[in-house]
């Protein structure tokens, strides 16, 4: 990582705030991760996001676990990146979402009404949705958005040598789903799907929670109800431990979300 010998970036042309490398769990010491020392500035995400492209390094809001535990997972040792994983692109999310549906399905008949109007099979990917605004910018509005409402615990500001933001899930190692799955690249799979279906671009980030923003979010019912679907696939604890356990209920809240969040138990 470019930032291990120099964490101000200045051989970048950055102007980081204090921070420090972080070095992932048993992947030979290799430094994953940049992380400030202190909250960041509200509009740092989008200045660094937008020199992405030339530094190869996402940007990403970073949340602590809790306000006594401020580091954890990023400077506990909780991070393992898989020197050996594949590209995300090896897998087809149809085929990902569809073994995940299968898993997730609810057991007893009586339960199988919040799955409505879907039932066992897998229904499909989603269409694509129609981009509302340029997906950096709906990004870079959500970052300075989180940061100024303080949504985050003892937020930070990170730094992953990722090709793009979906990646940032499989190259640090992050481990926020593993009592669903360990395969962190299947997660990065679906993510850059839905960078290219929805304008999806990945934001904040903690312990076992995901901020994703989203320029083309479903407009109508129909829509929502096939995002839904992925969703509950993706990331079960979102609809079933939610306010909205059903997934009728849970689509009606993605019409017009440009903000999707995920919780896993």
């Amino acid at each position: 990582m470019v930032l291990a010998g120099d964490p101000t970036g200045s051989r970048l042309g950055l102007d980081l705030p204090a921070g420090t490398t972080v070095h992932g769990c048993g992947d030979a010491g290799r430094p994953i991760l940049w992380i400030s020392v202190t909250e960041p500035p509200a509009a740092l995400w989008e200045t660094l996001r937008a020199q992405h492209t030339r530094t190869g390094l996402w940007p990403l809001l970073l949340e602590g676990l809790r306000d006594d535990e401020p580091n954890r997972p990023w400077r506990t040792g909780e991070l393992h990146p898989d020197p050996a994983a594949p590209d995300p692109a090896v897998h087809d999310v149809d085929a990902v979402l569809a073994r995940r549906w299968r898993d997730v399905l609810p057991v007893k008949d009586e339960e199988r009404a919040a799955i409505v109007p879907f039932g066992e099979g897998w229904p499909g990917l989603a269409a694509p949705g129609t981009l509302r605004e340029d997906p950096d910018a709906c990004a870079a509005e959500w970052a300075c958005f989180i940061v100024l409402e303080s949504w985050l615990t003892a937020p930070r500001i990170g730094l992953v040598p990722s090709a793009r933001g979906a990646d940032t899930l499989t190259d640090l190692g992050w481990r926020g789903p593993v009592n669903r799955e360990s395969d962190m690249t299947t997660f990065s799979a679906v993510l850059r799907s839905w960078e290219d279906r929805f304008g999806a671009r990945v934001v904040a980030l903690g312990f076992a929670t995901l901020y994703v923003s989203v320029a083309a979010p479903p407009t109508d019912r129909d829509h929502a109800l096939r995002v839904a679907a992925e969703h509950l696939a993706f990331c079960p604890d979102n609809v079933r431990a939610s306010d909205t356990p059903t997934l009728d209920a849970y689509a009606e809240t993605l019409v017009d979300l440009d903000l999707w969040s995920f919780w896993w138990d």
